[in-house]
């Protein structure tokens, strides 16, 4: 950041209107933000893809376009006598009369006689908070049914999980800001020993968290589609943990320049002036690394990169305009009871950075080697990953929804709950059907219904296996096979475990595209901001290493805690922000690091003096970072348990490990090749030198005997 803007943002007039144009700019944001999008009911699926295409051709069905709940009513000890059933048939009186719900089929019974299955379609095109109320209705009028003796009744299906996972996301936003600010406000106060100064970053992020969260709804409007639940607590958790990490870098440096400068303003001007390029360049690597995600063929990932692009860039914002213009209005002493003395003693000389800094400079081979060896042993966790949940492992808790599955695939086909829909044309439904009962995995075919024009057939088609499952998996695809021989490219087969199928294929091809994308922008951004190759090029490899080492440490803690497997949206997003977020650290080190050798003529010098000045406040940011992560796992979506645990490892190894010994390490051993092409340590001396010549001119003469006596003694 320039020198002048740097002076104006921190000048009395200049602070107090960045200060008055925020709250006027926020309070319009907060008054004008629109209500989301609703959600339409292609929203989150990929492009193209089979599931997406039978999605859109549903309104050309009579019942295309509605939902249905299954109600599973089980006797565990025993099977139903005739009693039963009656009783059973006139629960089912009871239901078809309850508003949104349309004509109800016979109830079904398995093969056991211990359980039975009553499908309950709902009205077509109900908005989500009536398909929810209505579920919530039928519940309640289950748990207020007299059923027979030990007999119970749960919900399923489609409308019944849409219910349990909005359930779980209530009250998410109001949750997720309450943790975070905790975490945020402890961490805080415990780096800043301060009872006053941790208000005002905490005030500002906040502030800034909410102006983001107001224009969530503009960014749907825009893309056309809404941000859930789970991207505004994603976006949320970044422009926290983002924000926080540049206000303790400033808030870091300020706290340096006030040792050495008598008046604060000018003390502020200059850290503001010697943090922004740092922070810039690394809210900028971030924001970049993010809209890799617009060549996503997920629409939900798309929305998630561009929405998180925008609450970084709040962040920077907020981090490098508004909280410098805030601390402009505060005296020195808002660092009470340790505030910074002009001359008084640097403690990065003599900290515990600065002893780490001594022994990475001493023995680089052998700190390189233990650091290597401990990433490799937690990526060796790699091996016992695996990739994909069923539908009912994507909770934490225990959910109803869950709970009448698992009844269900007791008693009955697991895929009973959610049926295939084959839409194939008209002329070939006959064939299509006997091909789907001959299909392996297909445990009942439905009668088919015909378009209002007459051309295409939908078929409902049951699967033996539950969505999400390997067996799901091989009979969507082998029935897409076969069909596709018999009808046509118009043969399509979309449901519940089709778009499954077709967003795990989608996630995959994501990571291939995606992942290599943002590699390449990062590193072009390191080049640009180093003005070398060989620098940037170890800084991705040790970021790289860094996400494989937190991915296996992760899956042993999921291991661990009994999660079976990776959610298939997961390793893409920690990917991106693991490699994000851990080139920050990096920029913030290694840019004092080159902003050091300037100064000192030498790389090793300038590194090691970097990393005792620097420790202290990368680690605070990291630790925090990886807290504030962490609380995504309050909400009980496994999803959003994992992100939150896999960054929050990965930003620990990062902070801790690579940033404190592998990067400094290899610096040491490289030399002044870690910044080929340029020469920072020459560019010293071609500054230092006119200024070494100017100075002997003044000297007195006899100067130069007094110095050199004055040496030899």
């Amino acid at each position: 950041m320039g020198a002048r803007l740097a002076t104006w943002i921190t000048s009395r007039l200049g602070a107090g209107l960045i200060l008055l144009a925020t709250v006027a700019l926020s309070a319009l944001v907060f008054l004008t933000s629109p209500a989301q999008p609703a959600a339409g009911p292609t929203d989150g699926l990929p492009e193209g893809k089979q599931s997406t295409r039978v999605t859109e051709l549903m309104d050309r069905f009579a019942g295309g376009r509605t939902e249905s709940a299954i109600i599973v009513f089980e006797q565990p000890d025993a099977a139903l006598t005739e009693t039963d059933r009656q009783t059973l048939d006139g629960v089912r009186q009871t239901v078809s009369g309850r508003d949104h719900i349309g004509d109800l089929p016979p109830i079904g019974y398995a093969d056991d006689g211990r359980a039975a299955l009553l499908v309950v379609p709902f009205e077509a095109d109900l908005p989500d908070e009536v398909s929810n109320a209505t579920v919530d209705g039928l519940r309640a009028a289950l748990r207020d049914a007299a059923l027979p003796d030990g007999v119970t009744a749960q919900v399923t299906g489609g409308a019944a999980f849409g219910r349990d996972i909005s359930a779980a996301f209530a009250g998410a936003d109001t949750t997720l800001l309450a943790s975070t600010a905790i975490v945020v406000a402890l961490l805080l106060l415990v780096t800043y020993r301060s009872p006053i100064l941790w208000i005002v970053p905490l005030t500002v992020i906040g502030l800034g968290d909410q102006l983001v969260a107001k224009l969530l709804p503009w960014i749907g409007h825009l893309l056309g589609e809404p941000t859930d639940a789970s991207v505004a607590g994603i976006v949320s958790v970044l422009v926290f943990g983002a924000g926080t990490d540049y206000a303790l870098l400033l808030i870091s440096r300020y706290r340096e320049e006030l040792r050495r400068t008598p008046d604060r303003r000018t003390a502020l001007a200059t850290a503001v002036h010697a943090a922004g390029p740092a922070v810039i360049g690394s809210a900028g690597t971030v924001i970049l690394a993010l809209l890799t995600l617009v060549f996503a063929v997920l629409t939900s990932n798309r929305t998630l990169g561009i929405a998180a692009a925008a609450g970084v860039g709040v962040a920077l914002l907020f981090g490098l305009v508004v909280l410098p213009a805030a601390l402009a209005m505060l005296p020195r002493g808002a660092f009470w009871p340790l505030v910074p003395a002009v001359g008084s003693a640097e403690t990065n000389e003599t900290g515990i950075w600065a002893r780490i800094a001594r022994l990475v400079g001493r023995r680089p081979v052998g700190v390189l080697a233990a650091a290597a060896l401990v990433l490799v042993a937690l990526g060796a966790g790699l091996l016992t990953t695996t990739i994909g949940l069923s539908q009912t492992e994507q909770f934490r808790t225990e959910v109803e929804s869950v709970q009448a599955q698992q009844t269900l695939a007791a008693h009955f086909p697991a895929g009973s709950s959610q049926p295939l829909r084959v839409v194939v044309p008209a002329t070939a439904a006959g064939q299509a059907a006997d091909t789907a009962r001959q299909t392996p995995g297909v445990s009942a075919v439905g009668r088919a219904e015909q378009s209002a024009d007459g051309t295409l057939a939908l078929l409902p088609v049951q699967l033996t296996d539950e969505s999400g499952t390997a067996g799901a998996d091989r009979a969507v695809t082998s029935l897409r096979e076969r069909l596709s021989a018999v009808a046509g490219p118009q043969a399509l087969v979309g449901g519940a475990a089709a778009a499954d199928l077709d967003q795990r294929d989608a996630n995959a091809r994501d990571n291939a595209v995606v992942a290599p994308l943002v590699l390449a922008v990062v590193l072009i951004v390191l080049i640009a901001l180093l003005r070398s190759v060989v620098g940037p090029l170890m800084l991705l490899a040790t970021v790289v290493l860094s996400f494989a080492a937190s991915l296996g440490a992760a899956s042993l803690v999921f291991a661990a805690l009994d999660i079976p497997a990776l959610a298939s949206s997961v390793p893409l997003l920690a990917f991106l922000f693991l490699v994000a977020l851990g080139v920050d650290y990096n920029i913030f080190l290694v840019s004092r690091a080159r902003e050091e050798t300037v100064a000192r003529g030498d790389t090793r010098a300038g590194m090691l003096r970097a990393l005792s000045a620097t420790g202290g406040v990368i680690t605070s940011a990291g630790v925090l970072l990886a807290a504030v992560f962490t609380v995504l796992g309050v909400l009980p979506v496994i999803v959003l348990t994992q992100l939150g645990i896999i960054v929050g490892i990965g930003v620990l190894l990062d902070t801790l490990l690579v940033r404190t010994l592998v990067v400094p390490a290899l610096a040491m051993l490289l030399g002044e090749r870690f910044w080929w092409p340029s020469r920072p340590a020459s560019q010293s001396a071609a500054l230092n030198a006119p200024r070494r010549e100017y100075a002997a001119d003044l000297r007195p003469a006899g100067a130069e005997r007094r110095e050199t006596a004055t040496a030899e003694h």
